[in-house]
């Protein structure tokens, strides 16, 4: 069936520069398989041009605010427009650690503990024992992440100079530093597509290693052991469900390989996981023998 399908890409978010990477190559995907597109680079009369454009459907290829946070499925709801990916409210809660930990961890999904902070706070004292983590409750991509360590140099305690998220947020959520290493898992059609793990060549899986060709080494499938590879899906499927994601999530782990499966911790569940070349999902379904263009068209399917 040859749909009208208008992407949404772009955007001012902190993750801009990724959902055009992701839009553009979706929507050649798009074209590929027969559909008319529009691709729309969001701004603030994105409803007009919308309401102009008169889609089948909607390919929401935004990353970050308001794109995940529930701002543009709302929009989207009011309008009466069909979409790919998750609704709402799952995207308000999805979008926000804190509110995922407290829909979760109630069943049985193993999160890192941690609170919320005011950053003057930090300026006084360590929240949690060093070393530790903040990050900003509702960006994704590791945008503003910062570990903290006895050897760091932020100062001890924290120096209202030092370069870091306290900058720019007035609150972060505060977590225990878990060692070991990354994993992650994508979930599309309420089926775990696989294992990965993300091997940095420096420092942490921040924003510029994950985007960033030659910067991370992708093991898919990870190299693990068997019964770490199933909790990593069956967390994620459950995770999916719990929060009522639709079209394709990505949950992303720590893993303190000295624990075994008891060190596997679920860090974050994406809703509107990356579509780029280095992304994560299109390369586990590529691993499986799905292609770009039929991941696309996957979502498209789920969201009609």
């Amino acid at each position: 069936m040859t749909l009208h399908i208008a992407v949404l890409l772009g955007g001012w978010s902190a993750e801009r520069e990724v959902s055009l990477m992701s839009g553009h190559d979706i929507v050649a995907a798009l074209e590929s398989l027969g559909h008319r597109v529009t691709a729309i680079d969001m701004g603030r009369d994105v409803a007009v041009k919308l309401t102009e454009a008169k889609p089948d459907l909607v390919f929401n290829a935004l990353h970050g605010t308001p794109g995940e946070d529930g701002s543009v499925q709302g929009m989207l709801d009011l309008m009466g427009l069909r979409y790919t990916h998750s609704g709402m409210v799952t995207s308000v809660i999805a979008i926000d650690k804190q509110l995922t930990k407290q829909a979760l961890v109630p069943h049985g999904i193993p999160m890192p503990g941690g609170r919320m902070v005011r950053t003057e706070e930090l300026y006084e004292r360590d929240p949690l024992p060093r070393p530790y983590v903040l990050k900003p409750v509702n960006e994704g991509s590791s945008v503003g992440v910062a570990i903290v360590t006895d050897q760091g140099n932020y100062g001890n305690p924290i120096a209202r100079d030092a370069a870091g998220p306290w900058q720019e947020f007035d609150e972060l959520l505060a977590e225990p530093f878990i060692r070991g290493r990354e994993l992650t898992t994508a979930v599309l059609g309420g089926e775990a597509l696989g294992v990965t793990e993300l091997k940095p060549k420096s420092g942490f899986y921040d924003y510029a290693a994950k985007y960033t060709d030659g910067l991370t080494d992708h093991i898919c499938p990870a190299d693990i052991p068997d019964d770490v590879a199933d909790a990593c899906k069956r967390i994620a499927l459950d995770a999916h469900r719990l929060l009522g994601c639709k079209g394709a999530s990505r949950s992303d782990f720590r893993w303190d390989d000295s624990q075994g499966v008891e060190g596997l911790f679920l860090l974050e569940v994406n809703t509107q996981p990356g579509m780029t070349p280095l992304s994560l999902v299109p390369e586990q379904a590529k691993y499986l023998g799905i292609g770009y263009a039929e991941l696309v068209q996957r979502i498209v399917d789920e969201a009609l």
